[in-house]
């Protein structure tokens, strides 16, 4: 949905941790209010205003900010609706692939009217030519993001083209559906199961065994998941993750 932003930016309220991140890095002093999950930068103090999906939507009005940036997929709709319905600028992304966060990000800084971050060029050229996980083969790989009931990566999704860069297929690349709930049994065939911290925690204890005899790799949510400064790293981090299982 387009958006007018009434001049230059100065009091911004973010509703997504990877644009809270974006945000921080690109123009610190205009932030003034995020999420209680935006967990970087590890030192930002700003005004909480609950979770991505029930904020406080009082407390967002209350700051008066100049715009609130959001996410298509992390926010509800109606939060954003009632936000516009107050004369909030809303800012809402739609990240699909590794190019479109690094246009969205681009815009949202323009946006901002401060100089081009090095940030946002270190995330151009980590994603330039990253390394595959395998050079001689892709690598069939089941992603799944959540248990009971079990939840896994399907089409059109920004980790599944991080994953893709970095010659890896989603085998539920297919599906209908952008998270599917599959049954075990159901899951087409793999050569791997590669399992994020988030959104669902998964730990050596609790995970790789539903895939046994299936091997599972342990992987960085963040870098899999979050768009902005957590790009810069993420390739070489992932793949080393991804070749250690």
């Amino acid at each position: 949905m387009p958006v007018v932003v009434r001049g230059t930016p100065r009091r911004v309220v973010s509703l997504v941790p990877s644009l809270t991140e974006a945000v921080a890095w690109s123009a610190p002093d205009v932030l003034v209010g995020a999420t209680d999950w935006c967990t970087y930068p590890a030192d930002l103090d700003v005004v909480r205003v609950r979770g991505t999906k029930n904020p406080d939507l009082d407390a967002v009005v209350g700051l008066r900010p100049d715009l609130v940036v959001a996410e298509d997929e992390e926010n509800r709709p109606s939060d954003l609706a009632a936000l516009r319905d107050a004369g909030i600028p809303v800012w809402t992304t739609q990240i699909r692939t590794v190019d479109g966060a690094l246009r969205s990000l681009a815009r949202l800084v323009d946006a901002l009217e401060v100089p081009p971050p090095s940030w946002l060029d270190d995330a151009h050229e980590a994603w330039a030519a990253p390394t595959r996980v395998d050079p001689e083969r892709r690598v069939r790989a089941v992603i799944p993001i959540w248990r009971r009931p079990w939840m896994f990566l399907g089409q059109d999704t920004y980790a599944g083209d991080v994953l893709r860069r970095l010659g890896v297929d989603n085998v539920l690349r297919g599906h209908e559906g952008r998270y599917p709930a599959v049954p075990l049994d159901e899951l087409p065939g793999a050569d791997l199961a590669i399992l994020p911290d988030e959104p669902y925690r998964f730990t050596d204890d609790d995970g790789p065994e539903a895939f046994d005899p299936l091997p599972s790799a342990l992987v960085d949510g963040r870098s899999l998941t979050w768009y902005g400064p957590a790009m810069i790293g993420a390739p070489e981090r992932l793949v080393r993750q991804l070749r250690g299982r």
